[in-house]
């Protein structure tokens, strides 16, 4: 019997020990460095600072956009992450010469996306060098951001065309993050009011009953909901997959944020919907989105698998009954990413890192094709992986 007992006490402390010291299931020192050569490219043809890497053109050529596209961010996020994990100060520069690059978008308040294209570049940026620099640009952009609020509507408006009179999209979800770090930087509430008064009308008005999310809701004075729609993903009934991204990582941060369990329960909601869905495939790379017509035969959209890794390695660290299978899930995710499926090889591909995102198939734009924002995300999911399995290790 004493020979039984210790049997079970070793067999549960081995299953103890190889749970807590999980080790990688990919090189992600590897990775970096494949995407450093990536963006060493990038950089080599990019001398000019007014012209934004976005995407692959039909033909194969690059497509640079402008500082005021809502991605304009991105390329110096990934620049500060390439630094943050290789400590390199040739990264350092490239990051700090990029993120500049976007300064004038500060005053931009015809845009709700100032979270993607200036929080992402200096707020990186100022979170790994402190730079005093970033501070005034970063403070007035959040002022920038916080006019599109409307308290009549309790909402951040979302576009200024005439798609309906004041409509809100889920991506918003992804921009309060920079308002909450401008409470505290400011000390001053209003930032913090907006993101949370945003955040639970949006909770309240975009999911269905399966945590599903549309994409657009279209709002009237009141404020009251007049429709719910569509317009990037297949049918306005449908959930496309990176708005699905979008929400799960935005109310992820918003319970990082605020504690707040409301907050948590939407995120774990959100993530059951997308890792149960019939129609995720093996590799958990969505196709670009879960209700396309003609799965199996529809584009990937590496850009939502990225989000989807990094959001879930965050929620991991939220929830003990979850940790497991979130954390499970979001590797599966990243080791999909990392294969040669995906991961594009040394000096192709435009010098993107990864390949197969899906921008707008409904407007036939940017249809399976490198896109900079599947980069960013994919290098922040590498980065907060490297952090849990280090973290794993230590205990």
């Amino acid at each position: 019997m004493k020979n039984f007992l210790l049997t079970i006490l070793c067999f549960f402390a081995v299953i103890k020990i190889s749970f807590a010291q999980k080790k990688a299931a990919i090189d992600i020192k590897k990775q970096f460095e494949i995407a450093a050569k990536q963006y060493e490219g990038m950089l080599a043809t990019h001398a000019d600072t007014t012209q934004f890497p976005q995407s692959t053109k039909p033909d194969g050529s690059m497509n640079n956009r402008k500082s005021n596209w809502w991605c304009s961010g991105f390329f110096g996020g990934s620049l500060w992450y390439l630094f943050e994990f290789t400590g390199d100060k040739k990264w350092k520069d490239a990051a700090h010469k990029w993120t500049m690059a976007v300064q004038n978008e500060k005053n931009n308040t015809k845009t709700h996306d100032l979270g993607f294209m200036m929080y992402c570049p200096f707020g990186n940026g100022y979170r790994l060098t402190k730079n005093p620099e970033y501070l005034e640009p970063m403070l007035t952009g959040a002022n920038s951001l916080s006019t599109r609020f409307n308290p009549a509507y309790g909402l951040i408006k979302s576009w200024d065309h005439n798609i309906c009179g004041y409509p809100v999209i889920i991506d918003n979800m992804m921009n309060l993050e920079y308002l909450f770090w401008a409470s505290r930087q400011s000390k001053d509430k209003k930032f913090y009011d907006i993101a949370i008064t945003h955040a639970d009308n949006t909770l309240k008005n975009h999911f269905r009953n399966d945590f599903s999310s549309f994409h657009v809701v279209c709002y009237e004075p009141g404020p009251t909901v007049f429709r719910k729609q569509t317009h990037q993903g297949a049918a306005d009934s449908s959930a496309w997959a990176r708005g699905q991204a979008w929400a799960l990582y935005g109310y992820t941060m918003m319970y990082r944020e605020t504690k707040d369990k409301k907050y948590l329960a939407q995120a774990e909601g959100i993530a059951k919907f997308i890792m149960n869905h019939p129609n995720l495939p093996k590799d958990k790379v969505p196709y670009w989105d879960f209700n396309a017509p003609n799965i199996p035969n529809e584009e990937r959209d590496a850009s939502a698998g990225a989000l989807f890794a990094s959001s879930l390695f965050e929620l991991s660290t939220y929830s003990p009954k979850n940790k497991k299978a979130y954390f499970d899930f979001a590797e599966q995710v990243l080791v999909s990413l990392s294969s040669d499926a995906y991961m594009a090889k040394v000096g192709e591909n435009n010098n993107f890192i990864l390949m197969h995102s899906v921008g707008n198939k409904p407007s036939k734009s940017e249809i399976n094709t490198p896109i900079v924002y599947a980069d960013y995300y994919y290098l922040e999911a590498l980065l907060r992986y490297q952090k849990l399995i280090n973290a794993s290790v230590k205990k």
